[in-house]
């Protein structure tokens, strides 16, 4: 059966005039008759007559017609029913999460990706952002969170998605006013620090700032938790690097010190593979990601 022609009819059958029909399908009026004729001679059945008023049907027409809507009906719902199949996502997609999901925003995106595609399960992994770029290369994860600029390094390349820009602080314990106010990098550089490993934002960051000014920073401490490095810094063991909110906090809170005269402003991004970007499942992902954080700013 051509829809084409089914369309034509019930069209005609709606407008009653041949004209009105030509211009509700965007076609000519000697194509909707051409439509016409070769169905009833198809059907071997006589549809419209010709009247002063324009179309009327006969009596088969008019038993024809709500058969001819039930299908064109019927071939919209296999359209629409196909189209929400090639639109559904579905499958597993693996996240690499940092810090602590607040600050990242994760639970709002999660609730907007698991309320707009249902289908998707979501595996989350918890590591340093310089991990979680290694498992993207790898292709262990399929997105993440990430600190700092992305390594031009020559391996695989990674698309991102700056998310917002925020700053740390050098944050000293308690008492330690003096020894830090008002002190360049230099002079910092030779108090105690809490380091950490080469997966981590701090340790690109500070390494970096350290070899620009072509010092060796005194490492008393190695850790790999924010939470661990915040807790050395209380107990007065050394210095760490800590974002500014939380810096800002545990200086009213706990009279801890902040370094007035240094920061180091980076950039929180969500990452990717350059090659998988357009990937429905990660694109849709990157969107949801991005709808969040405007929400919420």
């Amino acid at each position: 059966m051509d829809f084409t022609q089914l369309r034509a009819f019930v069209t005609i059958a709606r407008e009653g005039n041949l004209t009105r029909a030509a211009e509700r399908l965007h076609v000519t009026q000697p194509a909707v008759s051409l439509q016409m004729k070769a169905l009833q001679e198809q059907l071997g059945l006589q549809l419209f007559n010709r009247s002063s008023n324009g179309m009327v049907l006969t009596n088969d027409g008019a038993k024809l017609l709500p058969y001819a809507e039930r299908v064109l009906a019927s071939s919209g719902d296999f359209m629409q029913a196909a189209h929400a199949l090639l639109s559904t996502l579905s499958g597993e997609l693996a996240i690499g999460t940092i810090l602590d999901p607040e600050f990242t925003r994760l639970g709002v995106f999660l609730k907007r990706l698991v309320e707009t595609y249902p289908q998707i399960a979501t595996r989350l992994q918890h590591g340093m952002s310089g991990w979680v770029l290694q498992q993207i290369r790898g292709g262990q994860l399929d997105i993440g969170f990430y600190l700092g600029d992305l390594p031009n390094d020559g391996k695989t390349p990674c698309h991102r998605l700056v998310l917002t820009d925020f700053t740390y602080r050098v944050l000293a314990p308690s008492g330690w006013n003096s020894r830090v106010q008002g002190q360049s990098w230099e002079k910092l550089a030779q108090l105690p620090w809490i380091w950490t490993p080469p997966e981590s934002a701090h340790h690109r960051l500070l390494s970096k700032i350290f070899a620009q000014h072509g010092i060796t920073p005194n490492k008393v401490a190695l850790v790999d938790q924010e939470q661990s490095m915040l807790d050395l810094v209380k107990s007065g063991v050394g210095l760490s690097l800590i974002r500014d909110a939380i810096a800002m906090h545990e200086a009213h809170a706990h009279g801890l010190v902040i370094a007035d005269a240094v920061s180091i402003t980076t950039q929180l991004s969500l990452i990717c593979q350059e090659k998988r970007k357009n990937e429905a499942m990660i694109a849709e992902s990157f969107q949801l990601v991005s709808q969040s954080w405007k929400l919420i700013i």
